[in-house]
């Protein structure tokens, strides 16, 4: 089959790339050639958003597989239908687990499950992205798959409820010194933590299914786990014998930190349970076998192999501390208000 992937160098496509390679797939990367290749790829480099210039890169070609990892707005796509109606036999759409309905109705998430998100705009345009995609598919019969990844995380990243995304290794740091770092709640809300190498076997099944065309699947682990059990499994993979937690309210978060909004009551906040049966239906033998606790311990590693990776994020600590602090004095202050309270 003839791959192409817009994009693939992020986390989760490259990891797709490098096992369609071992498969032995025709994959070539459309991306603006800024990270580097990926053996065993052919690459055009383009910026997509420049239709002309990408046009004229891909020819006349036909793809049997088109995924699109960059998509995040109805506009990309449209964008794109103009570049490759008639010219693909199964275009993906990677969308977004934090699409489905906030706040939780039932725990239990299927992909019927309806795609309501009123907290994160980054969801809401997923939805949109969604929408658009199944009217092309019903009017103009556009041989679109969906797929919705949850919380997918590689050697390079520390996924934790709260962190700094562009330098994971600072919560690491804050553990390792003893620093509290914070857990939203009391931390027993349910989660999932997928490999990028696990969910590259559930997408790589999908490629070619004629069955997929018109429906929608989300990719994860079956391993659930609480955010008290991601801290400490990630604790332990540092080395650190007793971890100092902060356990503080989602709201009061989101009160002293708005732009946590999204990504917390619009997302990590919820106790939910991703369902994986349809995706094993479709895709025979898939399994997500690779367990948080051996995953982390690769991300650990990668930061600790290169001082250079150990970059520290002053302002994401300092702004922790600030929320520590004003979590702190707010107890102090209830504790003086009920003192001498009648029972």
């Amino acid at each position: 089959m003839k791959i192409l992937f817009i994009g693939g160098t992020g986390i989760i496509s490259s990891a797709s790339a490098e096992l369609a390679v071992e498969r032995g797939f025709d994959l070539t990367l459309l991306n603006r050639g800024q990270r580097g290749e990926i053996p065993g790829t052919e690459q055009i480099i383009s910026d997509i958003s420049d239709i002309a210039s990408t046009k004229k890169a891909l020819g006349d070609t036909f793809w049997d597989v088109v995924v699109d990892f960059i998509s995040f707005h109805p506009d990309d796509l449209k964008r794109r239908l103009s570049l490759f109606k008639g010219k693909v036999g199964q275009f993906i759409f990677i969308s977004s687990a934090s699409a489905y309905q906030k706040p939780v109705v039932d725990y239990l998430v299927t992909e019927s499950t309806p795609l309501v998100n009123p907290y994160w705009d980054y969801s809401r345009n997923k939805i949109a992205c969604e929408e658009y995609l199944v009217g092309e598919l019903r009017e103009n019969h556009f041989p679109v798959t969906i797929v919705r990844p949850s919380y997918t995380y590689s050697e390079t990243v520390v996924p934790l409820s709260i962190n700094s995304w562009e330098r994971p290794y600072t919560v690491i740091d804050r553990m390792r010194r003893g620093l509290p770092v914070v857990i939203p709640g009391d931390g027993t809300s349910l989660w999932q933590l997928t490999h990028n190498a696990d969910f590259a076997e559930g997408l790589l099944g999908l490629f070619g299914h004629q069955g997929s065309i018109g429906h929608a699947f989300h990719i994860t682990s079956d391993e659930v786990l609480n955010w008290n059990q991601i801290f400490e499994a990630t604790a332990e993979a540092a080395g650190v014998n007793k971890l100092n937690v902060v356990h503080i309210a989602s709201d009061f978060i989101v009160g002293c930190m708005p732009d946590k909004l999204g990504g917390l009551h619009g997302d990590k906040t919820a106790s939910i349970v991703l369902d994986n049966t349809k995706i094993k239906r479709f895709v025979p033998g898939f399994s997500a076998t690779r367990r948080f606790r051996d995953g982390i311990k690769r991300s650990i590693a990668y930061y600790d192999a290169d001082p250079a990776r150990r970059v520290i994020d002053d302002a994401f600590n300092a702004n922790f501390d600030k929320l520590i602090e004003a979590y702190q004095a707010g107890l102090e202050n209830a504790k003086s208000l009920f003192q001498g309270t009648p029972e």
